[in-house]
């Protein structure tokens, strides 16, 4: 308790609630001024200045409400926001004003622009491969309508893919491909945390950095909260590491702290490449279990295709730097391993407006879900989803085909399995059959559709993933990891319950609770 009392999570909880509180104060301190000050200017004026001021805060009120109901931004957020500045009114409009853009700064949205600039020379040196609309029949499209609105989102053949079912297997293949590397070493995870799985990762770092190998790591500063000292990276940086804090807090009441670095990347020499759901710390593979057993997937590329992963680990890492962005040129092989009959990938990201000009990741899954005939397989830790989501699962389940959910038993946040628990109930009616994995939590982000097309990356099926976090993930069609992908399913299956609608409409008075909480879910 006393190390949660004073641990740094909870510093900066009081931090943000102090200066929200004292910019409230503020705002009513200034209105209690000027309102005082024109009384003694006009005496007999006083009950007309404070009707003038009332008729002010209203009508400023309703032209907030006007900007945020014809504001471009998905449909879920704006009922919450009128709300909150109907019931609240002038400090509601205050609220709206800090809280409500999901914009990065200024400086970072322009550096975003000039480094996307600067990767697409490499990018559209890749032009869509021969084979592929035929290959991935109706799927292709899912392929095409992402690189029409993500360019980066490139298509490539000949790249080897290996899919990890659980965190175990992924760490020791991943400790092997360290150990080869030559050139260069590049990791980018959300969650960094001491213990034996950081601890071999570490120790094969240092030993690479001193046989002259450049090795750079980038940890999401929030995400490591709680895990790792503030001043961390100068200790890892000691070693010889360039390592790098994203978007570090700072005291400012500002919405852009939600834009977190929510990737798993590994690049190593530019050919090997990895993602997936699994961060560096001990629980993701199962050498500690606080929530039973560890259910989380990755995804290893050889080849071409791990240039995709690459340049958004260049982009986002240089994003995360002051000063003018590298040249990636030197990073980008001149040739790469070619693996034949391996079907097709398309490594891609997704983020924040206006650094990406649409959800990009909640498109794809609409696409893949709209497209599919024969079935659609998910695993989530969250399913916390809006309604075009929603309605794209069960209109697939109407038209027949087998759309299942896989989700935790054991929760890892209550509150939040909460939420999913309540979105079950509009689903089992329209005929999506969810599974409850019971030997513990599922982490696992994966989408798998008809032997064709699936993903593995790190998008969740929720709000955070679809609109503030930096996600990655790999789109593939038709590659040898789909056919261990479905296995996994399949045994997941086994090893879950399915959910019934007595389940679903158990504790009616919780459920109504968690339809309130769902109303203001978009905003966090």
């Amino acid at each position: 308790m006393l190390k949660k009392l004073f641990s740094r999570f909870t510093f900066v909880a009081l931090t943000i609630i102090i200066l929200f509180v004292v910019d409230v104060l503020f705002i009513v301190g200034l209105a209690l001024l000027l309102s005082a000050w024109l009384s003694a200017l006009y005496p007999a004026a006083g009950e007309w200045i404070a009707l003038g001021m009332t008729a002010l805060s209203w009508i400023v009120t309703f032209l907030t409400v006007l900007h945020a109901a014809n504001r471009d931004m998905v449909p879920e957020t704006k009922i919450p926001w009128i709300l909150c500045i109907v019931f609240f009114n002038i400090f509601g409009v205050a609220i709206y004003a800090v809280f409500s853009s999901h914009r990065p700064g200024k400086r970072m949205r322009k550096k975003a622009v000039e480094l996307g600039m600067r990767a697409a020379a490499f990018e559209q040196m890749c032009p869509v491969p021969e084979g592929f609309s035929e290959a991935a029949r109706r799927f292709s499209d899912v392929g095409e309508a992402l690189l029409s609105v993500n360019p980066a989102a490139r298509i490539y053949d000949g790249t080897a893919t290996e899919y990890f079912p659980v965190g175990e297997a992924f760490c020791e293949r991943l400790i092997g491909d360290l150990e080869r590397a030559e050139k260069y070493i590049f990791m980018e995870y959300f969650i960094l945390e001491r213990g034996t799985f950081w601890d071999r990762v570490l120790d094969v770092l240092a030993r690479k950095v001193k046989e002259g190998v450049e090795v750079r790591f980038m940890y999401d500063d929030i995400g490591c909260m709680g895990r790792v000292h503030l001043a961390y990276h100068r200790k890892i940086r000691k070693l010889g590491i360039n390592c790098v804090k994203f978007n570090p807090f700072v005291p400012v009441v500002t919405n852009v702290h939600n834009n977190r670095d929510h990737r798993k990347i590994t690049v190593i020499d530019g050919t090997v490449g990895y993602t997936g759901g699994i961060n560096i710390a001990d629980e993701y593979v199962n050498i500690r279990s606080p929530f039973g057993h560890w259910k989380d997937t990755a995804v290893r590329l050889e080849g071409e295709g791990v240039k995709g992963l690459l340049l958004m680990f260049l982009k986002l890492y240089n994003l995360a730097q002051k000063g003018e962005a590298e040249d990636f040129a030197p990073y980008i092989p001149a040739t790469f391993p070619r693996f034949e009959g391996e079907g097709f990938v398309q490594p891609y990201g997704g983020g924040p407006r206006p650094v990406y000009p649409r959800s990009v990741c909640e498109d794809v899954y609409i696409n893949i879900i709209n497209l599919a005939r024969g079935y659609v397989w998910i695993m989530t830790p969250y399913l916390i989803i809006d309604y075009r989501l929603r309605e794209a699962l069960v209109l697939a389940a109407e038209r027949g085909v087998d759309v299942r959910i896989v989700v935790p038993r054991i929760p890892d946040k209550k509150v939040v399995f909460s939420l999913t628990r309540s979105n079950y109930l509009a689903l089992i009616k329209g005929g999506v059959r969810i599974y409850e994995y019971t030997p513990g939590f599922v982490h696992a982000k994966v989408f798998l559709a008809d032997d064709i097309a699936g993903v593995v990356g790190t998008v969740n099926l929720d709000y955070r993933s679809f609109l503030h976090h930096y996600e990655d993930a790999v789109l593939m069609y038709k590659t040898r990891a789909l056919a261990a992908v479905k296995e996994d399913f399949q045994a997941t299956f086994s090893a879950s319950r399915l959910q019934t609608m007595e389940d679903a409409k158990k504790n009616v008075v919780w459920r109504w609770v968690c339809e309130i909480a769902k109303l203001f879910a978009p905003l966090f």
